[in-house]
């Protein structure tokens, strides 16, 4: 039996696959079983985010496996202490973290702590949270329900949960705005919704009327954080302070982590929410290895000139193919082509994995690319020659 029959036989057809078969990766060129390597400028949807078989935090997992790999949440775990410590020292205030194992899992623990903090706030409970049309915050009932996209909502799944409100942009959120309402929920860069990042001052101002009316701002930055826009957390490249930040993907360079970030320290109380696996010993002590690797590519300014080198080959690839693309999105290590279609980009999309190069699918007809924070110079030559080699063959 093929590997593709025995996927189809025993796995649930969940996903679009192909069936390239991946059998180890250096750095952010991975191989298959023939051999042939292929640019990763995908980073597994931005959870690679130190890149593949990177020996600091592959010798960190492997040590702590050899020791403790899971104890329960009944007991101090001290590797989760300490990424505590380092997620509210680089975030620079006095925070509390919960961890959680993905980025969904991320988003209920915000939504559930912004409930409760509607019931033990306010006189009248509060329990709304307005989201923004074209986001993604998850596929649980709860978080895909937040989901700003129709197609997330098929009958099939119904009835969803109550409280949600998609606001059409960040400029009518103010409009919806009522005496139920608890928090306001959002991406600042769309990884989902065409890579689209929202305007600063309105951002801003967005920020400070929330604050006036003691409505909490809930940030998703699940694909935007850990360094992924070229600060620690996108939040900090709007000069806002939110009332909870949700993080996954990169912290675990590839382990399974997620975290609940918030200033609001007194809200959960024991026994309000848990995780059996959340912030165990593995997880946490893979979250403290990436998090000084990140550490160190920002403050050397190595990652700074990583953005900049990626962002002038995408204009030297815009400036060739304006029949083809119409502009850059994004920001960072979290950037997007604007195809002019549906079918152009789908075509880019196959043509690039054909020659060698992987590339994401975003929402508004975007390519995405997410690749690894640790990418080399040569790395990106090399990506960027395939990708122009596959807009040529389209």
């Amino acid at each position: 039996m093929t590997l593709e029959e025995l996927d189809k036989k025993y796995v649930l057809q969940t996903y679009a696959r192909d069936y390239t078969n991946f059998t180890h990766g250096a750095g952010s060129t991975l191989y298959e079983d023939s051999g042939k390597d292929f640019i990763d400028f995908a980073s597994g949807i931005g959870v690679n985010s130190v890149g593949h078989g990177n020996e600091k935090l592959a010798n960190a997992i492997c040590e702590q496996a050899k020791k403790i790999i899971h104890i329960s949440n009944l007991q101090v775990i001290e590797p989760q202490a300490h990424l505590a410590q380092k997620i509210s020292k680089l975030y620079g205030e006095d925070i509390g973290v919960f961890f959680s194992n993905s980025g969904a899992e991320a988003n209920e623990g915000a939504i559930k702590l912004a409930r409760k903090y509607g019931e033990v706030k306010f006189d009248k409970k509060r329990y709304k949270i307005i989201t923004l049309e074209n986001s993604f915050h998850g596929r649980t009932l709860a978080t895909v329900k937040a989901t700003g996209q129709d197609s997330f909502h098929p009958s099939c799944f119904a009835p969803y949960i109550e409280g949600f409100v998609c606001a059409q942009d960040i400029k009518d959120v103010e409009n919806i705005i009522d005496d139920e309402t608890v928090a306001v929920m959002i991406e600042l860069i769309k990884g989902e919704g065409g890579v689209a990042a929202l305007d600063h001052d309105e951002v801003m101002h967005l920020a400070k009327v929330l604050k006036e009316k003691d409505i909490l701002l809930i940030i998703d930055e699940v694909q935007t954080g850990i360094y992924r826009s070229g600060e620690f957390l996108a939040s900090q490249l709007y000069g806002i302070k939110p009332d909870i930040i949700t993080l996954a993907k990169g912290l675990g360079g590839g382990v399974p982590i997620g975290a609940v970030v918030t200033p609001h320290k007194d809200i959960f109380a024991a026994g309000d929410h848990g995780s059996t696996f959340g912030g165990n010993y593995l997880s946490t002590s893979a979250g403290n290895a990436t998090l000084d690797i990140l550490e160190n590519i920002k403050n050397s300014g190595q990652l700074e000139k990583t953005i900049l080198y990626f962002e002038e080959k995408l204009k030297e690839v815009l400036d060739a193919n304006h029949d083809k693309f119409e502009r850059i999105t994004g920001a960072g290590l979290m950037r997007g082509l604007k195809a002019k279609s549906a079918d152009i980009q789908s075509k880019i999309i196959k043509e690039a994995m054909k020659n060698g190069v992987i590339v994401l699918k975003s929402g508004n007809n975007t390519v995405r690319f997410l690749p690894s924070l640790t990418i080399t110079k040569d790395e990106i030559e090399e990506g960027f020659a395939r990708l122009k080699k596959a807009l040529a063959a389209i």
